[in-house]
């Protein structure tokens, strides 16, 4: 708003005069700098020359090839440099972490790279100017808003650009392949036949958890419950090395680990073929429960019940550990028991089924 010589613009009221209800208003105060406007608008060469158009084409294009191919690189350095005792070296550093990295930064760089070119050289030159408002936008605003999105999607040229949009989405598609391939394969490897065998074997004996001392059977007294393992994880070679360690170690732990218990011969109810299974009333099962997994001793002497503290599944340690409540679908296993020639409790052999959860090919096999 312009104004006169004396600090008032055209429509303010004479001097001397005062509306009380402009009294708060302030006085508008003209902008530091002026509006330079827009500057002409320049066309790029690929807006007047086809010919430049049709090359940044084939650039773009070739950029997002070069991912494709560094994210096949990606997958075939995987399993082509070895890793463990003896590790390829490039330039003293692992072969496998910098071909993993290079070819993985290459896959998002020329893709970066290609997307930068394209806005750049091929999509609409136009310039914008957008008022800034304080609050959000009205729903007429925000129509207007997808509809703009709408056209650039179209003034972006991908769909009559086939050549761009295709070997954009195959690079992308190829840059997905290390997710399912690679990542989730290095979760650990793949279980096999291991769900449905542990350590233990025939005439291995039961030893207490952490101490490692063999159980007789006049050890336990009724009512008893102790937490035991296979005695070969606390077993040691000539030098005095353990024989199983490390993560063997840990897993062959986490799926042999049982619990004993003793209670009156007469109160067992053994299921059919295991009527020689328990001796002088001591039974052996499971310490995983059946329902996730959770180890479980939390024992009722008086119902012979022990309780998975998880999510209370209840089994029934007196009738072949049955379930009595919870949401555990299967007993718990049963270890076969015996003594050997000193008098220590021993295995007759494995658990005849896959202890811990359930999982899909455990009926099938």
């Amino acid at each position: 708003m312009s104004s006169d010589q004396t600090g008032h613009g055209p429509h303010d009221e004479p001097s001397g005069k005062h509306l009380p209800e402009r009294a708060s208003v302030a006085t508008p105060v003209a902008d530091p700098i002026a509006d330079p406007g827009l500057p002409a608008h320049e066309p790029r060469p690929t807006d007047v020359d086809e010919r430049a158009e049709q090359r940044a084409e084939r650039q773009i294009a070739t950029l997002f090839g070069l991912s494709a191919v560094c994210a096949v690189l990606f997958v075939v350095s995987y399993f082509a440099f070895e890793i463990g005792e003896v590790t390829t070296t490039i330039g003293g550093l692992g072969a496998s972490t910098v071909a993993l990295g290079l070819s993985l930064a290459g896959a998002l760089l020329f893709i970066g790279i290609g997307t930068i070119q394209w806005a750049r050289k091929l999509m609409s030159d136009h310039e914008i100017v957008e008022m800034r408002h304080p609050a959000a936008s009205p729903e007429e605003d925000r129509a207007v808003t997808v509809e703009a999105f709408n056209t650039g999607l179209e003034e972006s040229g991908i769909a009559r650009r086939p050549l761009v949009r295709n070997s954009l989405l195959g690079a992308v598609g190829l840059l997905a392949l290390p997710v399912p391939i690679v990542l989730l394969r290095d979760l650990g490897p793949l279980p096999g036949d291991s769900l449905y065998h542990t350590i233990w074997e025939p005439g291995m004996r039961v030893v207490r958890d952490v101490t490692g001392t063999p159980i007789k059977a006049s050890d336990l007294e009724v009512g008893d419950l102790v937490n035991a393992e296979p005695a070969a994880i606390f077993e040691t070679d000539e030098e005095g090395e353990p024989l199983v360690e490390g993560v063997d170690l840990q897993v062959a732990k986490s799926k042999a680990a049982v619990i004993l218990v003793r209670m009156e011969p007469d109160e067992i109810i053994p299921g059919p073929g295991r009527e020689d299974w328990s001796v002088d009333g001591i039974l052996c099962y499971s310490k995983i429960c059946t329902h996730v997994g959770c180890p479980i001793s939390l024992y009722e002497r008086t119902t012979h019940n022990v309780l998975c503290p998880c999510h209370q599944s209840t089994f029934d340690l007196a009738d072949s550990a049955k379930v009595v409540f919870g949401p555990a679908a299967r007993p718990l296993p049963q270890l076969p028991l015996a003594v050997d020639s000193e008098g220590y409790l021993v295995a007759q052999s494995d658990f005849d089924e896959p202890v811990g959860p359930s999982f899909w090919e455990r009926d099938s096999n």
